[in-house]
């Protein structure tokens, strides 16, 4: 039976799919069949086959399961911002039921292991009504939160492992992920974090140059994963 996770983090640059891609080629090493999801991107260019996002497009080349990139990335919007005043730029409207639908006909496709990655952090709105949280709620996933270690990361990861739960999802397990390599004291704020968050680590993921899906895997402990447990 497909596991699917909804990958969320601190906040944009956290590292999500820099993680998410480390996850996929994780399961791939196992022999499962991954799809990588990125239903939402703002920030996005046109080479001549459309409009493209970096992120999704690291998600299509990683997954084993190939789908065509319109269904990686449905939503795909020009500007880099909230993908709310992206979406009012060109027009659009954003629904977290349309969304939750791209996702689940894309996650038709036979497959062991899925990622949803998210945008930005947990609270980014679609419209004055509706957030991007919405999404893994209504597809009642459970939750992997990349934590970008950096100055000020323990408030945002704590508020964030809050709200998750207070939407009534599992926060399945989290990452540390060294954006900052001068970080203060990184080994103490990832042990006051592993007291903090009621969900096991999955793993610590150095500050890599040009790091590739191989490199962050290594880093990565998914035992934990019911997916990954033999």
């Amino acid at each position: 039976m497909k596991k699917t996770f909804f990958i969320t983090g601190t906040d944009t640059d956290a590292g999500k799919t820099l993680v998410s891609a480390g996850l996929l080629h994780h399961a791939n090493e196992l022999g499962l069949r991954t799809i990588g999801l990125k239903p939402v991107a703002a920030g996005c260019e046109d080479h001549g086959e459309g409009l493209r996002n970096s992120d999704a497009l690291i998600l299509q080349a990683t997954a084993s399961v190939q789908l065509p990139y319109q269904q990686v990335n449905p939503i795909a919007l020009a500007e880099p911002m909230a993908p709310h005043l992206a979406a009012q730029r060109e027009e659009r409207r954003l629904s977290a039921d349309r969304i939750a639908a791209f996702c689940r006909g894309a996650l038709m496709q036979p497959a062991d292991f899925a990622l949803v990655e998210g945008a930005g952090g947990w609270r980014v709105p679609l419209s004055s009504r509706e957030m991007l949280s919405r999404v893994p709620q209504l597809m009642e996933l459970p939750v992997i939160l990349v934590v970008g270690m950096k100055l000020g990361c323990i408030s945002h990861a704590l508020l964030t492992a809050e709200a998750i739960s207070r939407d009534g999802l599992q926060l399945a397990g989290w990452v540390a992920n060294v954006v900052d390599p001068e970080m203060a004291v990184l080994q103490e704020n990832i042990d006051t974090l592993k007291g903090a968050i009621h969900a096991p680590l999955l793993g610590v993921v150095p500050h890599l140059d040009d790091p590739s899906p191989a490199q962050v895997a290594a880093h990565l402990d998914l035992s934990s994963l019911a997916v990954f447990k033999k």
